[in-house]
């Protein structure tokens, strides 16, 4: 992935980058989508560096991720998984997320290319 790339994801208005950093040294990367519209958020883009994972970080970054979408007047969190990344539903689970009801997700996967696991952030949830 290049810095380019990451740059282009930012393109888009309703984007919002955040970075995790430890040391000066930036470890991890994600994204809050606003849907105005909705009223609602989605967490996107989960990346921690391969060199970072299985240290908690990630789980720290979705935390903070969450608080920052609460904290804009957000209540309703979202974020979707790949059915097959296990590691992330660990992570993402662990940091307060759970799946939503199976018609909303069915609904919302619809249109998707694959048929993803849907989670709500708990915006009450402490660290939030």
């Amino acid at each position: 992935m290049t810095t380019q790339t990451i740059t282009d994801w930012q393109r888009d208005d309703d984007v919002q980058a955040h970075v995790l950093a430890e040391d000066e040294r930036v470890v991890g990367y994600g994204e809050l989508w606003f849907d105005a519209e909705e009223n609602e958020v989605e967490l996107a883009r989960i990346i921690v560096a391969p060199d970072n994972r299985g240290k908690g970080l990630g789980r720290i970054l979705v935390r903070r991720l969450l608080a920052q979408a609460v904290g804009a007047g957000y209540s309703d969190v979202f974020m979707r998984v790949h059915p097959d990344n296990e590691a992330a539903l660990r992570c993402y689970r662990g940091a307060g997320f759970m799946p939503v009801e199976a018609g909303l997700a069915e609904s919302w996967n619809a249109a998707q290319p694959v048929k993803y696991v849907w989670l709500q952030g708990d915006a009450e949830a402490p660290g939030s």
